[in-house]
Formats: structure tokens, sequence, C-alpha cells
């Protein structure tokens, strides 16, 4: 299917949709190094990434000439939290495979606008080739939710509010265990940040995405609905399953 600019490919399960998701996003990376010496990839971290981010530990990269971003961390967490999305990523790609760089946002961090600084910079200096990406509940991309979400946003990185479905789709999600223990804020790189990659690839599987999915590909593309925007991507494309589909 595809809808404005934006790939659309529907899968009967989300083990299928991962591992096809991790094919073409081998394919990108690979494609991509005939091209450059390294590429720069933004990851999300949570549990609707599993199965991509299972097949494509698995791939054939040369990930030595990969360099890994994260797209959000909480602020406040202790560093060794399970929750946190460094060390969820961590254990699910990043400490797996032999990266050139991982590039973690630090959610201990003291300074929280140095922090954003820092890791601007970074994304300045290493300018991100791929996002791969999901869809909040609330149709949030990274922490953009619907409040602080600007498709004009001056900055690459900021701190954000978490709205009350960002925080329990947390507890929806097996996160944590009441909405009290998530985290009030967050650190995030912006809508435009994410839209600077020239390939995104929007993995959103399960029955409680599926609202989200309807209205991000048919409500007006509006911060009202901020994964909207990735219909205006020239190269992005949606994985969904036969669940987060349903409603369209």
């Amino acid at each position: 299917m595809q809808k404005d600019k934006l790939a659309i490919e529907v899968f009967e399960n989300r083990t299928l949709m991962g591992a096809t998701a991790a094919v073409q996003v081998e394919r990108r990376i690979k494609a991509l190094m005939q091209e450059q010496p390294f590429v720069n990839i933004i990851f999300a971290a949570a549990p609707s990434q599993n199965e991509f981010l299972q097949a494509l530990r698995a791939s054939d990269v040369n990930w030595s000439r990969v360099r890994a971003f994260h797209m959000d961390e909480y602020i406040g967490l202790s560093r060794d939290a399970v929750q946190g999305f460094g060390n969820f990523l961590g254990h699910a790609l990043f400490n797996e495979v032999p990266l050139a760089a991982v590039h973690y946002i630090n959610g201990q961090a003291v300074g929280w606008q140095e922090e954003c600084e820092r890791y601007a910079a970074l994304l300045k200096q290493y300018p991100p080739d791929i996002v791969c990406m999901g869809i909040g509940e609330n149709g949030h991309i990274a922490f953009n939710d619907p409040p602080v979400a600007d498709f004009r946003d001056p900055l690459r990185v900021k701190v954000v509010v978490l709205d009350a479905a960002c925080r329990q789709q947390q507890v929806n999600d097996g996160c944590f265990s009441s909405l009290q223990a998530v985290p009030a804020r967050a650190i995030t790189l912006t809508i435009p940040a994410l839209m600077t990659a020239r390939y995104l690839y929007c993995m959103v599987p399960g029955k409680l995405k599926a609202s989200a999915v309807f209205n991000t590909l048919h409500k007006k593309i509006s911060e009202e609905v901020p994964a909207s925007i990735i219909r205006t991507h020239p190269q992005a494309t949606l994985y969904l399953d036969k669940l987060s589909s349903a409603n369209l």
C-alpha cells in the first residue's frame, strides 16, 4: 500500500514483519557502505522493536562501519535500570555486535540542557543515514508526544514532559509496574532530527497500536498525530502486522 509518500507493508504476524524489515534495513546498510565509509543509524527502544532487532542482530552487516545512536532516554532512572532505553538497546543490539561507535544519551546528566547540546552536536557531526523507529499509542515518534511535538522545532534534541497516554503505554508494555513508576521527563530527538535521515524504517506491531496506525495514515498531517509526518518523507516504509493494521 501507499499513503502519500509512505510505503506500507502488512504481514501476517510480528515475527515475519520484524524479519522482513531487518532484511530490508540490512540491504540498505550494505548499499550505503558502497558509497561511504560509515553508516549512521538511530534506533528506537521499545518492545515493538524486539523481532526486528533480533533479526538484524543475526545479519552479516559489517558492524565495524556502523555508528549507533538512540532517539530518546528517560531522565532520572538509575544508570543500570532495565527500563533505560540505552540499556534496552545495549542488550538487544549494541553490546552484541562490534559497532564502530555507540553514542548514548545520558539520562543521569546533571545538566539536561548541556546533554541535549552535546548529543545534538554528535548528530551534526554524524548526520543520520537511517532511522529505525516505532509509533506510540498516542501517535508519538521518539518522545515527541502531541503536546510537545513540533514539525518545525529549531532544536535537534530537547527535554520534554511526557503526557499521561505516553506514560501509560510504558505500563501497558510491561516496562513499569505502575504509572507512578514511569519517569515524568525525558530527553528526545526532535521530529526534524529524525526526519533529516535519508531513510526511515518504522516497525509497528500489535493490537494496541491499531488506533495510532489508523490516525497516522488517515488523519490530517499535524502535530496532533506526530507520526503523520512520516507520510511526507521521500524514503520511508511502515511495517505492520495483522493486529496493528486491523483498523485499516
